[in-house]
């Protein structure tokens, strides 16, 4: 199996800021394939139910008129990652994108070996 290294995460982005989000997305895909990524997908939640003691939207603090969006980035490793999120908040693009659309005290997020794969 190869050697891949997975970041995963979750938000609630207010529904009104959809393209928004799409947009500060796009930028930060460029960025990350530009710095090592292999892959990159960002969801728009559409079958995300809410649970009673724990589920997606309880995590990100979802509310009314929120959806939760999930993102997914691949890296060859570990190393690769470290340095090309390191690079990512480097990079004046990130930095002069303005008004996050969602709120990221909210966000949760997690970088993952890959344990099984087919």
């Amino acid at each position: 199996m190869a050697t891949v290294y997975v970041d995963i995460f979750l938000a609630a982005v207010p529904n009104e800021n959809r393209e928004a989000f799409l947009a500060h997305a796009k930028v930060a895909q460029t960025v990350l394939k530009e710095n090592g990524a292999l892959r990159i997908l960002d969801g728009w939640g559409e079958d995300v139910p809410e649970g009673q003691l724990t589920s997606m939207p309880i995590a990100v603090q979802a509310g009314p008129g929120e959806t939760v969006v999930g993102g997914w980035i691949e890296w060859p490793d570990k190393a690769t990652r470290d340095a090309g999120m390191g690079a990512m908040m480097q990079d004046p693009r990130m930095a002069h994108m303005g008004h996050m659309p969602f709120d990221g005290k909210r966000m949760i997020f997690g970088g993952f070996s890959v344990l099984a794969e087919s």
